[in-house]
Formats: C-alpha cells, sequence, structure tokens
C-alpha cells in the first residue's frame, strides 16, 4: 500500500503485520513489528473514537458530572448542615477538561479495538486448538471492562459522601470542590475497576499459555484474595472503605470464577495429551 504525495511514493507496508508461521512462531523484529502494528491500530481506534466523542461533548459532561448532583442529593439527607461547591479554576481549564473528557470517552468507546489487539498480539504464540478461544476471550474481556467502569461511576456519589461527611458540622465551612481534581478522581476510580475487572482474563491467558496452572492458583489463592484487599486499598483514589470493598469483592469473585475455569482448560488439556499419548502407542503395541 502506498501514496504518491508531491511526486514521492509514501509507502505504509511498515504498518502491515509480518506473516506469522503455522507453528505460531516469530523472530524478535516480527515480533517487534507486530507489536508496532497493533499499537498503531489501537491508538489510531482511540483518536477516532475521541473525535466522535466531541461531538457529544455536552452530554458527557452531564454524565460525568451527574455523581457530583448525586453525591450532594446524599448529603442532603444525611448531613443537611454540610455544603458543597463544585467550581473551575483558571482560563485553560475548560478547554483541557473537554480534551481530557473526549479522551477518555474515546477511550471508552474504543475498548473492544484495542482489547481485541492486545489479545491478537497473544494469539500468535497459541496452539491452534487454544485460538478458538479468541472470540470468547474478546466477548467477555469488553463487558467485563465496562462493567468495571460502570461500578465505579456507580460507586463515586456514595464515596463522595462519605468523604464530605467527615466536615464538622455547625461550622459555617463550604467544600470547594475543584471541578478538574473531581473529574481527574472519577475517571481515575472508573478506570481502575476496570483494568481490576480483566483479572480473570490475565488468569485465563496465561493459563492457556501454559504459564501457570489451576492447582497453582488453587494453591495461591489465599494470597491473592488478600492481594485484591490490598489492592482495593491502594489503587483506589478515594481511599475509604467503601470503594476499598467494592473493588476487592467482585474482584476475588472474578478471581474464583478463573480458577474454576482454568480446572476445566488443564482437564481438557491432560486428557487431550492422554489421547495423544494412546495414538502414538497404538501402532507399537499392533506391530
Amino acid at each position: 500500500m502506498s501514496l504518491t504525495l508531491r511526486g514521492r511514493r509514501v509507502s505504509f507496508d511498515w504498518l502491515k503485520p509480518p506473516p506469522s508461521s503455522p507453528d505460531g512462531t516469530m523472530a524478535l523484529v516480527d515480533h517487534l513489528r507486530e507489536l508496532r502494528y497493533r499499537l498503531t491500530i489501537a491508538l489510531i481506534a482511540i483518536v477516532l473514537a475521541s473525535i466522535l466523542s466531541a461531538v457529544f461533548y455536552q452530554r458527557l459532561y452531564a454524565v460525568l458530572l451527574y455523581p457530583y448532583n448525586l453525591a450532594r442529593q446524599y448529603l442532603a439527607e444525611d448531613n443537611p448542615g454540610i455544603s458543597t461547591e463544585i467550581v473551575n479554576i483558571g482560563v485553560p481549564a475548560p478547554f483541557v477538561l473537554a480534551i481530557k473528557i473526549c479522551v477518555v470517552a474515546g477511550l471508552l468507546l474504543s475498548s473492544p479495538v484495542w482489547i481485541y489487539q492486545i489479545w491478537a498480539f497473544i494469539v500468535p504464540a497459541l496452539l491452534a486448538q487454544e485460538k478458538k478461544w479468541a472470540l470468547l476471550f474478546i466477548g467477555s474481556a469488553t463487558p467485563l471492562f465496562l462493567g468495571g467502569v460502570a461500578m465505579g461511576y456507580w460507586i463515586m456519589p456514595r464515596a463522595i459522601s462519605v468523604m464530605l461527611g467527615f466536615t464538622p458540622e455547625g461550622q459555617e465551612v463550604t467544600n470547594m470542590i475543584d471541578l478538574p481534581d473531581f473529574l481527574n478522581l472519577l475517571i481515575q476510580l472508573m478506570l481502575v475497576f476496570g483494568v481490576a475487572f480483566l483479572l480473570p482474563i490475565v488468569v485465563l491467558a496465561l493459563n492457556l499459555l501454559g504459564v501457570v496452572k489451576a492447582k497453582q492458583l488453587a494453591q495461591a489463592r489465599t494470597f491473592i484474595i488478600f492481594g485484591t484487599f490490598v489492592v482495593g486499598a491502594v489503587a483506589t483514589p478515594t481511599t475509604d472503605p467503601f470503594s476499598m470493598l467494592a473493588l476487592a469483592l467482585p474482584m476475588s469473585l472474578l478471581y474464583l470464577i478463573a480458577e474454576a475455569v482454568c480446572h476445566v482448560n488443564d482437564r481438557r488439556r491432560a486428557r487431550r495429551q492422554l489421547e495423544a499419548e494412546a495414538s502414538e502407542a497404538t501402532p507399537e503395541i499392533t506391530s
């Protein structure tokens, strides 16, 4: 593929992925070319989705501001004496805010594309039978990521209410919330939940690659579940126990589900191996 500009021929062949061998092996240079190709496709998808999101900027702005408005309702019900105001400081702040909102929306909108590119980079290392799992992975990874984002969005109002609830009552104190800081907090929380909900996909991918086995996952179960609570306490930017539990409990459940699926996959793999060994031994016995 090429394009002629001002008499000069510009080739786009470098964007093409390298040809893969039947057994999935690649040279280091081909791996780097494959990585460059996947990253390029992912970035193009994110940029195009961000440009498309700019058309709906006003609606996106209202959606992102909704958790704050809901948090104010919670505060009015639980602590009517606490007052809050949201402010936007600085002349370029609205413009920077608009770019950030559009980029985050583009990241979410293009998630099926870049999640597929991640998986497609891993697929060549898998066997032909294991490649059939690709559609299942993409079909489950995207809802899991978006489900995690929705979970982070859902708990944000209550998290704000809990944190602002520590304001001393009876004092003439108004909580001035900087709008960019609030949206940064919301975006970080949504992305942390979205990435955390991909835990079972990572575990299953490692199992398919033969890096970990279900028996090892079972032995490490206690440490992994404890680790989810540590991650929940450290990764959530709100640092309140409600957000920590909202992240750690679903992660623990998803890990247990991934462990069960890995058990099934290991049994199938062991059965196929026994069948292959039996088929190889059969000619020797008959002879």
